[in-house]
């Protein structure tokens, strides 16, 4: 039985690798890469923001409320600005984070100042961490896609 299980197992790594290997490459798009900031390897900096409980923990709910809309509807306009490629809350967490952005941004600095307009950073209810990121060109390429699988908005 051990010898089919392994002969099995043989059998599939090699049909795997020699599928990957099969696999076309898709010709080099020059100017998509151009467009998106790409370099050699389709790569470029960005800047990770992880978004963590900031020291503000004593406004009403309805100030909460009303400065997470203000949150919500600043991301829209990175979104629109071509400056906020991925956003998205985190799960339960024992460092306090509560989401994170990647800002398609030149630099740190710069990440700083479109943060200065989100309501719930200026009200200190939630405090950035800013790091610079290597990640693929394409990642904003999804985003037109988000809008067609999304139901309703937040």
């Amino acid at each position: 039985m051990k010898k089919i299980l392994l002969f099995t197992f043989l059998i599939a790594t090699f049909i795997s690798v020699n599928a990957q290997e099969k696999k076309t490459k898709v010709p080099y798009d020059e100017a998509l890469a151009k467009k998106l900031g790409a370099d050699n390897y389709g790569m470029k900096m960005y800047v990770l923001v992880i978004l963590k409980t900031g020291p503000n923990t004593t406004e009403t709910k309805a100030k909460t409320d009303s400065l997470f809309a203000g949150h919500m509807a600043n991301m829209g306009k990175m979104v629109e600005m071509q400056k906020l490629v991925i956003a998205g809350p985190m799960g339960k967490n024992d460092k306090n984070y509560r989401g994170i952005f990647i800002l398609n941004t030149k630099s740190i600095e710069e990440a700083k100042q479109l943060l200065e307009s989100d309501p719930a950073i200026k009200a200190k209810l939630l405090e950035p961490e800013l790091y610079n990121w290597y990640g693929s060109a394409a990642l904003s390429e999804y985003l037109p896609f988000h809008d067609k699988i999304q139901k309703s908005s937040f």
